[in-house]
């Protein structure tokens, strides 16, 4: 079995987990954009019935954090949009249609048509992007025959359409989305499956996010070492953080 020293670890690693939004694939940039799609479908769908919802509101929906124009520049790491599964994040918006004064039906296909309608915006614009450092890392797996996987809160036709659209599904044995597990994160179950499939132990994984529900989620599953990409605040349960995955090759 091949290994992999990571720094900080306590040992050689046997395989690479890895969280995709805003772990490989810059968050604000690809889900940011989505949002503003969304939200602007809706509200014109809700002005239609005579409601609306306050631009003060927008960021409470998803943990979202807004330019005087509107425009996403930032999220919650706990929110709902980072952490939710997208039937979670469907259901907060319909929640905030019904709230603005709709029946929970018509609620209900706005979102709809709302998803639809960025659906087609996302597969024109194609708004994905690594994050720094990224694509050398997967290399450097990739060189020192480590299997690598993706365990992600994103439905499984998207995750893989998202790496498609980059270019690196090829370096991923397994992709693991919330579809294919009971229990998404911050359970274990996604880890679990994926070293299943990759037939590795759990406890020689390491597992990278963005957010203490990735953390989580390594911790619950008994791996060898959970790395937080980020502001080391904002991730309390990791065991290292890191701005860059270049800083997981110093000094190999």
């Amino acid at each position: 079995m091949s290994k992999l020293t990571i720094p900080g670890a306590p040992a050689p690693v046997e395989a690479v987990l890895f969280d995709k939004d805003g772990t490989l694939l810059d968050f604000t940039y690809l889900w940011g954009h989505w949002t503003e799609v969304v939200l602007t479908c809706f509200q014109e769908e809700l002005a239609r019935q005579g409601r609306m919802l306050t631009a003060e509101a927008l960021p409470a929906i998803w943990g979202t954090e807004h330019d005087e124009q509107g425009r996403v520049i930032g999220y919650d790491a706990r929110g709902p949009l980072a952490m939710g599964s997208m039937g979670e994040v469907e259901a907060v918006l319909t929640w905030h249609g019904y709230r603005a004064g709709v029946s929970w039906a018509e609620a209900k296909l706005m979102v709809s048509q709302s998803l639809n309608h960025a659906e087609l915006e996302l597969e024109r614009t194609r708004p994905v992007r690594l994050m720094p450092g990224a694509h050398e890392f997967l290399e450097h797996c990739r060189r020192a025959r480590i299997p690598m996987g993706v365990v992600t809160a994103d439905e499984t036709r998207q995750a893989e359409r998202h790496l498609s659209w980059l270019g690196i599904e090829e370096y991923f044995e397994v992709i693991i989305s919330n579809d294919q597990v009971e229990r998404g994160k911050p359970f274990p179950d996604m880890v679990l499956l994926a070293c299943e499939r990759m037939k590795v132990a759990a406890e020689r994984a390491l597992v990278i996010g963005d957010t203490d529900g990735d953390m989580k989620m390594g911790i619950q599953a008994g791996v060898l070492w959970k790395v937080g990409i980020g502001e080391p605040e904002r991730l309390s349960l990791a065991d290292a953080s890191i701005h860059s995955f270049i800083e997981l090759m110093e000094g190999d």
